[in-house]
């Protein structure tokens, strides 16, 4: 079992920290950015591709628009996902 709390979503890396993943588990919380739900669809590195592939290729779009930052910028926030999920 891991040791660690992951807070950055692996498909578009909105940190909010809210732990999505902890001790190697999911959380099942759903991304206030993307929408993906941490534990579906996101348990392989292929998956997590797919589904950020499809994210930015349909504008990388915000779930809850009113929650977006007046400042955002989609590369910075890509950069918070960890390397392993990249």
């Amino acid at each position: 079992m891991e040791n660690t709390v992951e807070t950055a979503c692996r498909i578009c890396g909105l940190d909010d920290g809210e732990a999505l993943y902890a001790h190697g588990f999911p959380r099942y919380v759903i991304c206030e950015c993307c929408h993906n739900e941490s534990g579906i669809g996101d348990d392989t590195v292929s998956q997590v591709r797919e589904l950020r592939g499809y994210w930015i290729g349909h504008g990388a779009q915000w779930h809850k628009p009113q929650l977006r930052p007046t400042d955002w910028d989609p590369l910075i926030q890509l950069a918070n996902i960890p390397p392993e999920w990249r």
